[in-house]
């Protein structure tokens, strides 16, 4: 069944060279294959595909999140920040912000950003119970 397999993310851009720019340079991806249609990454077990579309960064929620190991969130969200990366906030109940950082009690911290189309990222990190 399709449990079995490794989901692929794919995000519409509308200018692939930018994405590219955007998605190796300011994020470190690494293309795992490349077409005529787009672009893919791979981001751990799985990847992202990113392909040219005229509805590029029409949703408006979060399009990929990728977890990182709490040991390495802080490094990860201030090499972002270095590369001029800024982070969204948004009012939802139980969150509590410190510098565009998300924090859900002691369980859980994650930021929100998007990409030049609007794509909207995001990185979260969360403690085992």
């Amino acid at each position: 069944m399709l449990a079995d397999y490794d989901p692929v993310a794919t995000l519409a851009v509308k200018d692939l060279q930018r994405a590219r720019e955007y998605y190796e340079g300011v994020l470190g991806l690494t293309p795992r294959d490349e077409n005529p249609e787009g672009v893919s990454y791979g981001v751990g077990s799985g990847a992202i595909f990113v392909y040219v579309s005229a509805y590029a960064g029409t949703n408006k929620a979060t399009a990929v999140s990728i977890q990182v190991p709490q040991e390495s969130f802080d490094a990860e969200v201030s090499e972002l920040r270095d590369k001029g990366v800024t982070f969204q906030t948004f009012d939802i109940e139980g969150i509590t912000w410190t510098d565009g950082v998300a924090s859900f009690g002691d369980q859980y911290r994650a930021v929100w950003f998007e990409d030049p189309d609007g794509n909207i990222l995001n990185l979260e990190s969360t403690t085992p119970a």
